[in-house]
């Protein structure tokens, strides 16, 4: 059932006090015109710097304001004195349904039990919900969607049409790009979209499929204001990681899995993976350039931000931070080391209270239940941490072991650095580089490429291969210090988990 039908049967049904969660007052008033009009109902507004008036009056109209109805109780009073048929919308009532206003809510209540053998509905509508123990039986709380892809679609049709007669902006969407574009626009209210396209008309004097960077930066205000997510403004691309080759497939494969087209397929949104594996070999940069490759924004998801001092306020953060994450939806959520954010969730009850294993739970329901087009990227390095419920088939899609680069691509990787500082891999010996190299991450490697470069730059003299010889021969790798639990960490992810680099093969009978 979509959503206005839902409000019609509801009215229709008689129930008494509806409450819409939304910040669109626009959209609501229109839908709620277009059901009384079928209906033969009259819609009146309030507001408590206007009063109760006709819906649509217009701003300048308004100077003929009701003033005695800017109070709530005079206003309610006079729903009941009213008797033809309608529906009366009560925008940002909720302040007044607080404890302290006890004669509103007692009041409120009492005009819900005669709305019932009436005509007339009140409609509540705010951003946020408020609702007092007193009214949970007589109030009923509807979600309002954000704009579909059909009514962002008008509006882009309904802008393209209004540019039409300004020669100098430039009309260029063809199918793919007008699908990237809308694709980029979802979990935006249409007020937001409308903003965003005129200003990419300004600012550019075209429109195009290749300025979703400027939709996504309205997303961006959005995670902003939330103060529990961080947008990651990000140039890496797959070009930056050396081997992964498996991996790099997989994601390339599920490049459009977000998309329309795809569901109209057949195809399921993709639910994330999980990266796991060593220090340094990636994990976090694959993150970052799956974001350019899908071209969606990316929000890290701080775990450390969630814990909050009273009882019950984790939990809440948690559900707030993936409801943004929801709302600017299609993205990628990228929660980094994920093992060490819950950490102790099995034997939370006796540390803190039972705090961790809550928030591990609420953020283990949001993952198998979420229906909103975010794909989550996971990243761990020590699997002794990890809950063994997160590895259940279901939450996540696939899980990779990211090992220690093989000598192929380790080469890759000091061709990138190099390149990336301005030298001609042609110049050095990377063969030798690479034997040098043996388990050397991929990090440690950008560091002795680094470390060369500071040598060089002392002598001084031009960058060589001794000179990154030498920073190789001076470094302690990680895998020696830490062999035991790389070695515990390879032979667990045997048969559990995907390589991320070797493709495996499956024998035939």
């Amino acid at each position: 059932m979509n959503f206005a039908r839902e409000i019609e049967t509801l009215i229709r049904a008689r129930y008494p006090i509806l409450y819409i969660l939304s910040s669109e007052e626009d959209r609501v008033q229109r839908l709620l015109l277009e059901v009384a009009q079928k209906r033969q109902k009259k819609v009146f507004e309030w507001s408590c710097t206007t009063g109760l008036l006709s819906a649509g009056t217009s701003i300048q109209s308004q100077r003929h304001r009701n003033s005695p109805t800017k109070d709530p109780l005079a206003a309610l009073d006079q729903v009941i004195d009213q008797v033809e048929p309608a529906i009366y919308l009560f925008k940002d009532f909720h302040p007044f349904l607080s404890k302290p206003n006890v004669a509103i809510v007692r009041r409120l209540k009492e005009i819900a039990l005669h709305l019932k053998d009436s005509f007339k509905t009140i409609v509540l509508i705010a951003p946020v919900l408020e609702v007092p123990t007193e009214l949970e039986k007589e109030i009923t709380v509807l979600n309002h969607p954000l704009p579909s892809p059909g009514e962002l679609s008008e509006l882009l049709d309904k802008i393209i049409e209004d540019v039409r007669p300004f020669e100098q902006v430039k009309i260029g969407l063809d199918a793919a790009g007008r699908e990237r574009l809308l694709q980029a626009a979802r979990g935006l209210t249409l007020g937001e979209a409308e903003n965003v396209f005129a200003r990419i008309i300004v600012e550019h004097e075209r429109l195009s499929g290749d300025v979703v960077n400027e939709v996504f930066s309205e997303k961006q205000q959005i995670i902003r204001k939330s103060g529990l997510l961080e947008y990651c403004a990000t140039d890496e691309t797959f070009a930056n990681v050396g081997g992964l080759a498996v991996l790099k497939d997989w994601l390339q494969k599920r490049a459009l899995a977000l998309t329309d087209q795809a569901r109209r397929f057949g195809l399921p949104a993709p639910k994330g993976i999980l990266l796991l594996g060593v220090q340094g070999c990636g994990k976090s940069l694959c993150a970052k350039a799956v974001s350019r490759l899908w071209q969606l924004p990316l929000l890290r998801f701080d775990m450390g931000r969630m814990f909050g001092s009273f009882v019950g306020s984790s939990e809440e953060n948690v559900r707030k931070a993936v409801a943004v994450a929801e709302s600017v939806a299609p993205a990628i959520l990228w929660v980094d080391e994920i093992d060490k954010a819950f950490a102790g969730s099995q034997g939370s009850g006796a540390t803190d209270g039972g705090t961790t294993a809550r928030v591990f739970g609420t953020f283990l329901t949001w993952l198998s239940e979420k229906t909103a087009p975010v794909f989550v990227v996971a990243t761990a390095n020590d699997i002794s941490q990890l809950p063994p419920e997160l590895l259940r088939k279901g939450r996540l899609d696939e899980i990779f072991y990211v090992d220690l680069p093989s000598g192929e691509e380790r080469a890759a990787i000091f061709r990138i650095h190099l390149e990336k500082r301005g030298r001609d891999p042609g110049q050095f010996d990377v063969p030798a580089l690479a034997g040098a190299s043996q388990n050397f991450s991929g990090a440690e490697i950008e560091e002795a490429v680094i470390s060369g470069l500071y040598e060089a730059f002392s002598a001084p003299a031009e960058l060589s291969t001794a000179h990154v010889l030498e920073a190789l021969r001076q470094t302690v790798p990680l895998a020696k210090t830490m062999d035991e639990q790389i070695s515990r960490l390879r032979a667990w992810a045997v048969g559990r988990a995907r390589n991320a680099s070797v493709r495996t093969t499956t024998p035939v009978d």
